[in-house]
């Protein structure tokens, strides 16, 4: 999975559980895409403690995920739904075709 969806389907599911100061410096490196720079000078700390800070929330945000599990769980729960609909489209195709071969 590529690392951006990974953070924020994690930032998604555990983002509470982070500070509010946390929240405000991954939100806007994750969802924002705003840059180092661009954080520190609106947070008003250093480069380097918006670094610190975004590798902190995702110690954290996979340390939770390693406990709890969620995400896995999410991510295998939409597989599955995305099979069902597949079958039910093939069950519908299977329909149809019985249908169009009753007419002739």
């Amino acid at each position: 999975m590529e690392a951006f969806v990974k953070q924020s389907l994690l930032y998604d599911f555990y983002g509470d559980l982070l500070t509010e100061h946390q929240k405000e410096i991954f939100e806007a490196y994750v969802q924002q895409n705003l840059s180092l720079g661009e954080i520190a000078a609106d947070a008003g700390i250093s480069r380097q403690g918006v670094y610190d800070t975004i590798r902190r929330c995702n110690t954290l945000l996979d340390g939770y995920e390693d406990k709890l599990k969620l995400v896995e769980r999410f991510l295998e729960i939409r597989e599955k739904v995305s099979e069902i609909q597949n079958c039910m489209d093939l069950e519908t195709a299977r329909e149809k075709a019985a249908e169009i071969l009753d007419l002739i």
